[in-house]
């Protein structure tokens, strides 16, 4: 069921294209360029073709979904859904409070006052996921460190139902987690809208949030476009790696990987273990548990290019994780701990056989908007600073002036940027004609 390979005995060539992930062979980013550029150029007429070809809804009153929708979905949601979602809420609101970046001033010379000041983005554009599955967990994990960074204007696109509109959870999450501005509309198409400002979009300054591989490749495009807007971190399929030793529980090694598995065709889930007996014992407790999973037709796609790698031990083990970077690490090793804190590059790690990853993509606290495809060795989890920019503020006074000026000229004039130099030697001159 899993392809397996022995890390020991394979080359470097073998190695490579076990850890290759399935999204980096597939047309999205063909596709995500013809119609990111498609809607650039025919606006709200490109926009609309499009939601009327992949969703069946286009109506003629906007995308935008009104409040009074909004509203009314949530005083339908029943008690105990309600209570979930804002427990699920004041985690990732205590998580997260930790955070924001910090406003300092330091005196770096004699009368020079250099100091920094932190601003929410002006609009955050927040994608949630509900082709397959409405996403009410990505809705919490992106809108309360927005919250929490003072963002003024959030602006959340959703796919709607195949000729329904939003599903009704989504619209009663949004509302209790204080959204208000949603628009019916997804894919790659409904990024390109978010990050140009058409077809009645706010344009974002900043777009957030996991996709599949379109959507992921329209905002890796828009960010690369001088006028499309930036993007949080590479967010496309879910992935899992679980490192496993003989002693872990198969049935609970398992159900890790399903869990991933059943989020898309192309997610993609590794295991690394000890020996060949273990993961003979994981994939016959997958072929029990797939037969409970009403997903099974999407975990069976997943699991066709999901990965077994043999490790000799911790050794191997810990440069496998590393070479794949993975968004999610599970460790089922004796010292979890221990081997977490050689792990270099992972986008969230969960110790231990009591913490499946499951915990983390609804209550645990950090945000489950995390680098995917081996970003995780430049990339972090979504944060509040995400929603934050920073300002620097310099001041000089006369002494200040003095005691700067002889290296600012001194470094301007090795660059010939004579005007540079003028703007310091100018100053100087007129303090000492004040004097």
């Amino acid at each position: 069921m899993l392809r397996r390979v022995n890390w020991s005995t394979a080359d470097a060539a073998e190695r490579k294209a076990v850890l290759e992930r399935p999204a980096l062979s597939s047309d999205a980013v063909d596709v995500a360029r013809e119609i990111v550029s498609t809607v650039r150029k025919q606006g709200e007429t490109a926009v609309r073709a499009y939601a009327q070809q992949l969703d069946d809804w286009a109506p003629e009153a906007g995308f935008r979904v009104p409040e009074t929708d909004l509203a009314a979905a949530a005083a339908e949601l029943p008690g105990e859904d309600r209570d979930a979602i804002m427990a699920a809420a004041a985690a990732v609101r205590a998580f997260h409070a930790q955070q924001g970046y910090r406003e300092y001033e330091v005196q770096t010379w004699p009368g020079v006052r250099a100091r920094r000041r932190a601003t929410p983005i002006d609009i955050a554009g927040l994608y949630v996921p509900a082709g397959t599955a409405p996403l009410v967990s990505t809705l919490i994990m992106l809108s309360v460190p927005a919250r929490l960074a003072g963002v003024p204007r959030v602006a959340l696109i959703t796919p709607p139902r195949k000729g329904r509109g939003v599903e009704p959870i989504v619209l009663a999450a949004a509302w209790l987690l204080g959204v208000k501005e949603v628009y019916a509309l997804g894919g790659a198409h409904g990024i390109a809208a978010l990050g140009l400002g058409v077809a009645g979009l706010p344009r974002a300054d900043r777009i957030f949030g996991p996709g599949n591989a379109y959507v992921a490749a329209s905002k890796a495009f828009l960010a690369h476009s001088p006028d499309g807007a930036a993007v949080d971190l590479p967010a496309g399929p879910s992935e899992v790696m679980v490192i496993a030793d003989d002693m872990a529980d198969p049935e609970l090694t398992a159900i890790d990987l399903l869990s991933q598995a059943e989020h898309d065709q192309l997610a993609q889930v590794v295991l690394a273990a000890r020996s060949g007996r273990f993961v003979d014992e994981v994939e016959a407790a997958i072929e029990i548990l797939l037969a409970r999973l009403p997903r099974a037709d999407t975990v069976c796609a997943a699991l066709a290019h999901s990965r077994a790698v043999i490790v000799s031990g911790e050794a191997q083990a810990i440069e496998v994780a590393n070479a794949y970077a993975p968004e999610h690490l599970i460790i089922q090793t004796g010292d979890p701990e221990g081997f977490a804190l050689k792990v270099r590059h992972a986008g969230s790690i969960f110790l231990g056989p009591w913490t499946p990853e499951a915990a983390g993509d609804y209550a645990a606290g950090p945000s489950h908007v995390l680098p995917t495809a081996g970003a995780a060795r430049a990339y972090g989890g979504v944060t509040v600073e995400m929603f934050q920019k920073t300002t620097t503020l310099v001041e000089l006074n006369a002494e200040g002036v003095r005691a700067i000026a002889p290296v600012v000229e001194r470094l301007a004039a090795w660059e010939g940027l004579d005007a540079h130099r003028l703007a310091m030697k100018l100053r100087r001159g007129k303090l000492q004609e004040m004097r």
